[in-house]
């Protein structure tokens, strides 16, 4: 916890900054190790100067705050004292005049409230700190992507005929909290067509001969996310299928070699090693066999969010480096026909990827 605060506050110096508040769960997990704090209600915030951490939540989470991150300061926030209150006391104490703020994630009504105790309000992302996970960090999630693995082998013993895309996805969620751990995402099951929707939502359509069948969920092991995706086909794939699935296949293969150095002509292995380069190699190559560029980034960065840093995207500007987690995840939709999507996890290691999910990825018939 010391060297991840550390870091902050030597960033935050550099930018000349005198306090940062940081509201974002993810980023209060990061820098205290504490969790449970709901994503969707505004129950605790960071305030962090050179010598001082404070927390501020509501007495529901006093006592966990007091055993679990003793070296932060507990602002009790309540009917007596409010957040505004706090923050104005806080500011005073530390003659605060350059106020960073966790960009991100706060709000505009939020934005507005600072402004009234600050004029000098920085924007600072800092979801960047945690592009570059510990070995601690990739073990969890290497932990989870294990479990998601015996999800997938679980769950294609539930695919048959007459079961619908809300009974899997029930089935997934079961066997994964059975195991003790939580989803990270609510999973996507599509069946036929609904496939070709990349984040279809669940239905009750049900399961008919000779569909394809979509799966990409994902784990939560001790707050690390996983996020994988396969393919599968309940009957036999027609001939287009298996070109669409080959296709998707050897486009992910190419992106895996580019990052090991192991690409051709065409794409030269650079020395800065860049997230559009990776995206453009699966791309391209699904283009080049006739099919309509995929409508989504081929890969992003995983960790405490299924979406962070570092993006492989067409516009993205990350340098991927040793120690980030990201999806290398390329797919085919044809609206009215269906979709194929293959995702898995890869660390960036010294050597080279290493893939964090081992599910099959061969074609398999049901």
């Amino acid at each position: 916890m010391q060297d991840r605060l550390q870091q902050l506050i030597n960033i935050f110096q550099k930018e000349k900054l005198d306090a940062l508040i940081v509201s974002s769960i993810p980023n209060i997990i990061y820098l205290t190790f504490l969790s449970g704090f709901s994503k969707d209600e505004r129950e605790a915030f960071l305030f962090i100067t050179k010598n001082e951490k404070y927390i501020l939540t509501d007495g529901r989470y006093s006592e966990a705050v007091k055993s679990k991150v003793p070296d932060f300061k507990l602002i009790e926030i309540s009917s007596k004292i409010s957040f505004e209150e706090a923050l104005k006391t806080l500011v005073r104490k530390h003659n605060i005049k350059r106020l960073g703020f966790d960009g991100d994630n706060i709000s505009f009504l939020e934005h507005k409230k600072l402004s009234r105790l600050l004029n000098d309000l920085n924007h600072f992302t800092l979801g960047r700190l945690r592009t570059i996970k510990s070995a601690t960090e990739i073990i969890a999630i290497e932990k989870a992507c294990n479990l998601g693995d015996k999800t997938f082998k679980f769950i294609l013993g539930k695919i048959k005929k007459g079961v619908s895309e809300k009974e899997l996805t029930f089935e997934i969620e079961f066997f994964i909290k059975k195991h003790g751990s939580d989803i990270s995402f609510p999973p996507i099951v599509a069946f036929g067509k609904n496939s070709s929707v990349p984040h279809h939502v669940p239905t009750n359509n049900k399961l008919t001969n000779n569909q394809i069948v979509l799966l990409d969920f994902g784990v939560k092991y001790k707050n690390y996310c996983s996020d994988m995706t396969r393919t599968v086909f309940f009957g036999k794939p027609t001939i287009e299928q298996k070109r669409m699935y080959e296709t998707v296949l050897l486009a992910q293969q190419k992106a895996i070699e580019f990052l090991s150095g192991k690409s051709d002509k065409e794409y030269p292995m650079q020395r800065i090693l860049l997230g559009k380069n990776v995206d453009k190699v699966a791309r391209d190559y699904i283009i080049s066999k006739g099919y309509s560029s995929i409508p989504h980034s081929v890969g992003h960065g995983i960790g405490l969010e299924v979406h962070e840093a570092p993006h492989i995207s067409p516009n993205s500007k990350d340098i991927l480096k040793e120690g980030m987690v990201f999806s290398i995840e390329p797919g085919i939709y044809i609206p009215g026909f269906g979709g194929v999507r293959i995702e898995d996890l890869v660390v960036l290691e010294k050597n080279g990827p290493r893939l964090l999910t081992h599910s099959p990825k061969r074609i398999i018939e049901i």
